[in-house]
C-alpha cells in the first residue's frame, strides 16, 4: 500500500512536475538580522541578490519538491527490497532537492538517513569534505555533514567515540551559523550539543543570541529555560518565561511554564499555568497531563480524577494514566476502584516496576497482606530471572527487596524480613547501607535488642560516617536506657549547620524515652526554630504532645496536638494520639472516637489505631464493637501488652473472666519481653493486681462451689 501511494504521488508529478505546489518540505522564512547579510553565502548557494537570500524562488521549490518526493519514493523502494540500486537513485534525488533548497531541514535529514540506511555515510563524508575543501563556505555541504554527525551519535556505545562526533557536529554548526547567521535549526542543534558537552555557558550565549532575533522562539525558550533549571537558576528561567507569555501567551510556552514550576515544587503556579494552556489548546494531552499532575501533588484529589478520567478517554492504552486513578482512589479510600484501576494499569503494562508496586500497596491498605507478598515476590524472582545485573536492575530490585521486606516485618515474620533485607544488602554499597539500617530496624522491632545492638556495630565499623547509621545506632543506646551515651553520640553529630533538625528531634526522642522531659522539650523546641515554614513543624509539635502528655500535662499536650491538625488534618499519628488520650481519661468520648476514626481512615490497619478504637469504645461501654476492634489490634499486632490488656478488660467486663485473664497473662508475658525503655512499671503493678484479684475471685467462686451441699 506503501509503495502503491507514492507511485500515484509520482505520476502526477512526472504529468506536471513544473505544476508543483511551493508547500515544499523546507523550513519557515527566517529572518536575517540587519547588517549580518554575508555575500559570500549567496555565493555559496548560487544566489544572485540578497531578495534570494530567505528562500528559493517558487520554481525552484516545485522542482526541489519533485525530487524530494522521488527521493522519498526510492527510499521506500530500497527499504522493502534493500536493492542498492534504489538507494542510489534515492540519494542522487535527496541530493538534487538539496541543491534547489538547501535550507530544508527535511532534505539534508532524509539525505542523512539514506546514506545511514544503505551504509554509505564513509562515502557521504568523503564527499562532503572534498567539496569544503574547494569551497569551505558550502552551506549544503556543512549541513549534510551535521545531520550526518548528529544521526551517527544513538548509534555509538564508546564515550571516546560520542565525545569525537558531537566535537564535528558542534565544528560543523558552528561553521554554518558562521556563513548564515540566521540559521534558527544550527542554532538550536549548537545549543544542544553544547549542553550535551556540559558547556552551559556556550550554550546559552547561542541560546540568548538566538532569542533577540526571534524572541518567542519555543524551541530555544525550552532549551534556555531547561538550562538554567539545571544550572540551579529556577528564578531566572520562570522570569524568563513569565516575561514571554505576557507579550505571547501561546499554549506551547505557558505549558513551558507549568514544567518550570514543577520542577521548582510549586505545584500552584504550575497549575495556573497548564490550566491556560489547557484552555488555548485543549486537544494536547501534554498540557492536560501536566494540569493533572499538578492537581494531584496539590492533594486536589477530585479536579485530579476529572482530569486523569479525560486522559483516560483520550488515551485509553496508556498505563500511566490508569496508575494515576488508581493513586487517587486510594487516597480517597475508594479501594476497590483503586485495585481496578491498577490492574488496567497491569493489563497494558505488565512490566512495569511502578504499577507492580503500587498493586502491592493496595493490596496492603485492603489488609491483603499475603497478596502484597505475593505481587512482590513474583516481582524479585521476575527480575533476578534476567541475565546480568545492571545498574537499573539493582536498584529495581533495591526497592522490591525493601518493600518486601517491610511487608513481612509488619505482619511480624521478622526472620523472613531479614533475609529479604540481606539480599538487598549483596546488591552494592548503597544498598548494603540502607540495608543494614533496615536489619538493625527489623531486631529492634522484634524485640532482639542485643542482635539489633550487633549488627548496628557492625554497620558502624563498615561506615563509620554514614549519618543513618549513626543515628539508628544512637536511638538504639536510648532504647537500651544508655540515655546519656545516646544523646553525647547524636551530640558529636552536630556541627552547626543548617540541616541538624533532624538530629535535634532525634534527640528528643531519646531524652523522652529516658523520661528526660526538659532535655526532650529543649532538644524539640530547637528543631522548632530550624523550621523554614510552619509544615515543617508537625513532627515537632507531635512530638512536644507526647513529651507534654507523658508528663500528665493534658492541655499542653492537646494544645500541640492542635497545631499539627490545623497544618495537616489527615495526621494519622497526631489524631490517634490525641484522640487515645481523651478516651483513656475518659473526656469527650465521642470526639475521641471520631479522631481514631480519622487515623483509621489513613492506615485501616495499623493495630495501635485499632486498639485506640477499641479503648475509646470500651470507655462508652459500646463492649461488643470494643471487643472486635481489640481483637483486629491483637491480630496486627499480637506482641503489644498494652492491647491484650485492653482486650482482657473488654472480657472482665462482659462477664468473661477466664478469657480476661488469658490475656492478661499474655500481656505480662509481653511486658517481660518490652525493651527498657517501654517498660512501665505502673501498668505492669495494675495489671498484676488485676489478674490477682481475678484469680482470687475464680478460687473464691470456685470454692463456693464445691462447699454447696448435694
Amino acid at each position: 500500500m506503501k509503495t502503491q501511494l507514492s507511485l500515484i504521488a509520482l505520476s502526477l508529478l512526472v504529468a506536471a512536475p513544473a505544476a508543483a505546489t511551493p508547500a515544499a518540505p523546507q523550513a519557515a522564512p527566517q529572518a536575517t538580522p540587519q547588517g549580518s547579510h554575508d555575500k559570500r553565502a549567496d555565493v555559496a548557494r548560487g544566489k544572485d541578490s540578497p531578495g534570494d537570500y530567505s528562500q528559493p524562488d517558487a520554481g525552484k521549490r516545485a522542482q526541489s519538491y519533485y525530487n524530494f518526493a522521488m527521493g522519498r519514493l526510492y527510499e521506500e523502494l530500497y527499504e522493502a527490497s534493500s536493492r542498492g540500486e534504489y538507494a542510489n537513485q534515492a540519494i542522487e534525488f535527496y541530493k538534487k532537492a538539496y541543491e534547489l533548497d538547501p535550507r530544508a531541514p527535511v532534505i539534508g535529514e532524509r539525505l542523512a538517513e539514506i546514506y545511514f540506511k544503505s551504509q554509505r555515510i564513509r562515502d557521504a563524508v568523503l564527499e562532503a569534505q572534498e567539496i569544503l575543501k574547494r569551497d569551505p563556505d558550502n552551506l549544503p555541504a556543512r549541513r549534510l555533514l551535521a545531520h550526518i554527525y548528529v544521526r551517527t551519535l544513538g548509534d555509538l556505545s564508546g564515550a571516546a567515540g560520542q565525545r569525537e562526533t558531537v566535537g564535528r557536529a558542534i565544528e560543523q554548526y558552528r561553521e554554518i551559523l558562521r556563513i548564515d547567521p540566521g540559521d534558527t535549526e544550527a542554532a538550536l542543534w549548537l545549543a544542544r550539543l553544547y549542553r550535551l558537552e556540559n558547556e552551559h555557558e556556550k550554550a546559552g550565549e547561542v541560546l540568548r543570541g538566538l532569542l533577540e532575533r526571534e524572541p518567542e522562539n519555543e524551541a530555544a525558550v525550552e532549551q534556555l529555560t531547561q538550562l538554567l533549571l539545571d544550572s540551579g537558576k529556577s528564578s531566572e528561567a520562570i522570569a524568563l518565561l513569565e516575561r514571554i507569555v505576557k507579550r505571547s501567551p501561546t499554549a506551547g510556552l505557558l505549558d513551558l511554564l507549568g514544567d518550570a514550576y514543577t520542577q521548582t515544587h510549586d505545584p500552584a503556579q504550575a497549575e495556573q499555568a497548564y490550566r491556560k494552556a489547557v484552555e488555548l489548546d485543549p486537544a494536547d494531552v501534554g498540557h492536560r497531563r501536566g494540569l493533572a499532575q499538578a492537581l494531584l501533588a496539590q492533594e486536589k484529589y477530585a479536579p485530579a480524577l476529572e482530569q486523569f478520567k479525560k486522559l483516560v478517554e483520550i488515551e485509553p492504552d496508556d498505563a500511566d494514566n490508569y496508575l494515576r486513578l488508581a493513586q487517587i482512589y486510594r487516597q480517597l479510600h475508594h479501594l476497590d476502584k483503586a485495585e481496578e484501576n491498577v490492574l488496567h494499569a497491569k493489563q497494558r503494562s505488565p512490566g512495569s516496576l511502578e504499577v507492580i508496586y503500587y498493586e502491592a500497596m493496595i493490596y496492603e491498605a485492603q489488609g491483603r497482606f499475603d497478596d502484597a507478598i505475593r505481587v512482590l515476590s513474583d516481582a524479585v524472582a521476575g527480575v533476578k530471572s534476567q541475565a546480568g545485573l545492571t545498574p537499573a536492575t539493582r536498584r529495581t530490585l533495591a526497592i522490591l527487596y525493601e518493600q518486601l521486606g517491610r511487608l513481612y516485618r509488619d505482619v511480624e515474620n521478622y526472620s523472613a524480613a531479614i533475609n529479604t533485607f540481606q539480599e538487598m544488602l549483596k546488591l552494592g554499597e548503597e544498598e548494603d547501607r540502607r540495608a543494614r539500617v533496615l536489619v538493625v530496624d527489623t531486631y529492634r522491632a522484634g524485640r532482639d535488642l542485643a542482635k539489633a545492638l550487633q549488627e548496628s556495630r557492625k554497620a558502624l565499623e563498615a561506615y563509620p560516617k554514614d549519618r543513618s547509621i549513626r543515628v539508628t545506632h544512637a536511638l538504639l543506646l536510648g532504647e537500651k536506657g544508655d540515655t546519656d551515651e545516646a544523646a553525647k553520640f547524636l551530640r558529636g553529630m552536630l556541627t552547626g549547620g543548617s540541616d541538624e533538625r533532624e538530629i535535634y528531634l532525634d534527640l528528643a526522642q531519646i531524652y523522652e524515652r529516658g523520661r528526660r522531659y526538659a532535655d526532650a522539650e529543649a532538644a524539640a523546641r530547637m528543631a522548632e526554630k530550624m523550621a523554614g515554614r510552619p509544615a515543617e513543624n508537625e513532627m515537632v509539635w507531635f512530638m512536644l504532645g507526647a513529651i507534654f502528655e507523658r508528663q500528665k500535662k493534658y492541655d499542653l499536650a492537646e494544645g500541640q496536638f492542635k497545631r499539627v491538625l490545623e497544618i495537616n488534618p489527615r495526621n494519622a499519628p497526631t489524631l490517634n494520639y490525641y484522640g487515645y488520650m481523651l478516651a483513656d481519661l475518659g473526656l469527650r468520648l465521642d470526639e475521641a472516637t471520631n479522631l481514631v476514626k480519622r487515623a483509621l481512615a489513613e492506615d485501616p490497619h495499623n493495630g495501635a489505631y485499632l486498639d485506640s478504637l477499641g479503648w475509646a469504645y470500651f470507655k462508652q461501654n459500646r463492649l461488643a464493637e470494643a471487643e472486635g476492634s481489640l481483637r483486629k489490634a491483637v491480630e496486627r499486632n499480637g506482641h503489644d501488652p498494652t492491647i491484650r490488656d485492653h482486650l482482657g478488660d473488654v472480657y472482665s467486663k462482659l462477664g468473661r473472666p477466664d478469657l480476661a485473664a488469658a490475656e492478661w497473662e499474655k500481656a505480662l508475658a509481653e511486658w517481660r519481653h518490652a525493651l527498657p525503655t517501654e517498660n512501665e512499671t505502673d501498668k505492669v503493678a495494675a495489671l498484676e493486681q488485676k489478674l490477682s484479684d481475678l484469680k482470687h475471685r475464680l478460687a473464691q467462686q470456685k470454692a463456693a462451689g464445691e462447699a454447696k451441699p448435694e
